[in-house]
């Protein structure tokens, strides 16, 4: 769904999903809702519509040499846009190469799986600057 220039932005990276589809509580929430599916893709939207939230997932890639996932490229890119919020979601058992990333770059919330949306709803919430 396009975004309009009055609505909050939140762009979804859905890489490999298996976890809820959150699209009613983003939109209930007020935000114009864009989803991707590659990083490469999100990278191109996040130029192109400046989200005031995104919302990604952290998996873990060994295969990389000087990184722990494609989430590390999106970061790099977020940091130009200082208004932009990150919540990250991720599985506990890759918690300890997560923490590489966290140390790295600012991230507004990080849920383990399964995320409590109850949890995410009072990320969103905080990312907008409500109470």
């Amino acid at each position: 769904m396009p975004a309009r220039s009055n609505d909050k932005v939140l762009l979804s990276i859905v890489e490999l999903g298996g976890y809820p589809n959150f699209a009613a509580l983003y939109g209930r929430l007020g935000y114009s809702v864009l989803v991707e599916n590659t990083m490469r893709k999100a990278i191109s939207a996040i130029r192109k519509h400046c989200p005031d939230v995104i919302v990604a997932e952290f998996n873990y890639q060994s295969d990389f040499r000087d990184r722990t996932s494609s989430l590390e490229t999106m970061l790099a890119v977020v940091q130009r846009y200082p208004q932009t919020r990150v919540i990250v979601f991720y599985e506990e058992e890759y918690a300890h190469q997560f923490e590489r990333v966290t140390s790295r770059f600012p991230i507004h919330a990080a849920m383990k799986f399964p995320v409590d949306t109850d949890e995410l709803q009072q990320a969103l919430e905080s990312a907008a600057g409500n109470p």
